[in-house]
């Protein structure tokens, strides 16, 4: 730490200044335990982007009913992927990972410049805490990258919300950049395609059922482009994979409530697809930059289920990019078009 130049002797001194890269995930609870397990889904269900029903309607059950019932079966779940060496879920064991990798190649890109970081949207560890951290360090400049390919409003945006919502609490505000979607990349695509490619050993399947995160279909409606960008996401993994139209099918899981939501549902078509003689099909998940409980248990459980129960024989899940080498290199480049005219790289 240093005095500024022409400080008084008792102005208080100040570390040198460093650029912020600081990722973001959905976010983990702390453990499977009910209380754990509450805590994250108050949160996360709280949250008006997630669930924007009227606060008067929504509040009391989620205090009542869900929040009572809804901790065992989720904790249940949470138990079954649980990495129980690191006591962590597997969310947070691969978000460290990709952190680490992606410090190391700015450390080579940047040197000391930058600060590389991670937090989460919900549960710890939380963008406040993360940039407390890195303002305490010194990061006048923080470049924020939500770590979801495709913009949607309960994704991208509330970590935006997040990250903006904290910085009312700084006394000096870091500047701050955010990323927006990496959809189109060439780069995101062909290191998607390869990860299938590898994955088949070159085969090209009959079906190969994309499942996205799914969301109310009004949200579609009122202008939300997670949709038009999911569909973008499959029809460029198509032809990077120069496969014919058909192969690929995009679909959307995890629906909540009773309103209609984005469909085809993944469930039903999978076991659709079983029953019109299509016993052999791989799934991916493009929308996720880790695997997650949606992706270990969701995928690999409900939906695997309801696709064998339906008469499907061979069904395989494609893992996520996760901390892919080429996956930390796109997220690499999308730092580095980002963080232009603040940090040179080292000679």
């Amino acid at each position: 730490m240093m005095r500024p130049t022409h400080a008084p002797a008792d102005h208080p001194k100040v570390k040198p200044a460093k650029t912020g890269i600081l990722i973001a995930n959905l976010g983990t609870p702390d453990g499977y335990d009910y209380w754990s397990m509450r805590r994250y889904l108050n949160e996360f269900l709280s949250d008006k982007r997630v669930v924007d029903l009227s606060k008067w309607v929504w509040q009391p059950l989620l205090q009542g009913v869900i929040l009572t019932r809804r901790p065992f079966s989720s904790g249940k779940n949470y138990k079954l992927i649980w990495n129980h060496e690191a006591n962590e879920s597997p969310l947070l064991t691969i978000t460290k990972s990709q952190t680490r990798a992606l410090a190391a190649l700015a450390e080579e890109e940047w040197g000391d410049q930058v600060m590389v970081d991670f937090c989460m949207r919900y549960g710890n560890p939380s963008t406040k805490d993360v940039v407390r951290r890195m303002v305490d360090a010194g990061c006048r400049r923080i470049v924020f990258l939500p770590l979801y390919p495709q913009y949607a409003g309960p994704t991208s945006a509330t970590a935006n919300d997040q990250l903006f919502r904290v910085m009312m609490d700084e006394t000096w505000q870091p500047a701050i950049r955010t990323v927006e979607p990496y959809v189109n990349r060439p780069d995101y695509i062909k290191a998607l395609a390869d990860s299938v490619r590898r994955a088949l050993d070159g085969k090209v399947p009959k079906k190969l059922v994309a499942s996205y995160h799914g969301m109310p279909k009004r949200y579609l409606m009122q202008g939300d482009p997670y949709h038009c960008q999911c569909q973008k996401t499959s029809r460029l993994l198509r032809e990077e994979l120069g496969w014919p139209e058909g192969i690929i099918d995009t679909t959307f899981q995890s629906v909540f409530g009773r309103e209609e939501w984005l469909k085809p549902y993944t469930v039903e078509h999978v076991a659709e697809l079983a029953k019109q003689g299509h016993t052999d099909i791989a799934v991916i998940s493009p929308a996720f930059s880790s695997d997650c409980i949606e992706t270990l248990e969701e995928i690999n459980g409900e939906i695997k289920e309801a696709f064998e129960e339906a008469g499907g024989h061979e069904f395989q899940y494609i893992p996520c990019l996760n901390d892919d080498p080429a996956h930390i290199r796109v997220m690499l480049e999308v730092i580095r078009d980002n963080i232009g005219g603040w940090v040179e790289p080292r000679a």
